[in-house]
């Protein structure tokens, strides 16, 4: 039986990597990089360093760990200064009726997100006291498609990892999701996320027991 529901943050709640993208662009021009849209969409669910390894991986480029502790470092003074200009507009269409819904039907639900930054996310959005339970990069140690993200919440929500479904925009975060043992649902486009249980576009019109209906 599912009893709660796990979301990432990028992409499923808000749309961030638009602002991940700029500062990601931005650190890649200065040595002579250009990153393309289709290369960002690869950095979805990816820590960091990780991100930046791949950024450097693809340019040909080659850093110190000091220096990529500081790359990383710069790039997210950047981001940090463009996502302190959202606010409650870019939560996506259809998440909060969602919420709502689950709240009706006494659902749990959690936030899994890779990212050191949900919590300011979260309160310029109006949307920190939403979750019973937040663990993002700060709580962890392992990044995804390795499932401790996920399985923090579930364990923060007192449930098995059957017991959950957890919503995601990213490959990475799919495979997450089915190593720990998680119903996966994929945000976006089906050839992207093949793998996952089920695919939908967005939340517009769905309710929690649309989302069970279509996983049994």
């Amino acid at each position: 039986m599912i009893k709660a529901c796990i979301f990432d943050l990028d992409g499923v709640i808000v749309d961030t990597a638009k602002y991940h993208f700029i500062a990601w662009k931005r650190l890649a021009a200065e040595f002579g990089y250009e990153l393309t849209e289709a290369q960002n969409e690869k950095l979805k669910g990816v820590s960091r360093m990780g991100s930046l390894e791949l950024l450097l991986e693809w340019a040909g480029v080659k850093k110190t760990e000091e220096e990529k502790f500081e790359m990383t470092e710069r790039k997210n003074i950047w981001y940090r200064a463009l996502i302190k200009e959202m606010d409650s507009s870019e939560i996506l269409e259809g998440v909060m009726p969602f919420l709502e819904n689950l709240k009706e039907n006494k659902i749990s639900f959690a936030l899994g997100s890779a990212s050191k930054n949900s919590n300011t996310i979260l309160e310029q959005v109006g949307l920190s006291d939403c979750f019973e339970a937040v663990v993002d990069g700060n709580k962890t140690t392992r990044s995804k498609p390795d499932p401790q993200t996920f399985e923090l919440g579930a364990e923060a929500l007192h449930l098995k990892s059957e017991e959950c479904i957890v919503f995601e925009d990213s490959q990475k975060g799919i495979e997450a999701a089915l190593r720990g043992g998680f119903y996966a649902v994929g945000i976006g486009e089906e050839e992207v996320l093949s793998k996952a249980h089920l695919v939908i576009p967005n939340f517009i019109g769905l309710t929690f027991e649309n989302i069970v209906e279509k996983l049994s």
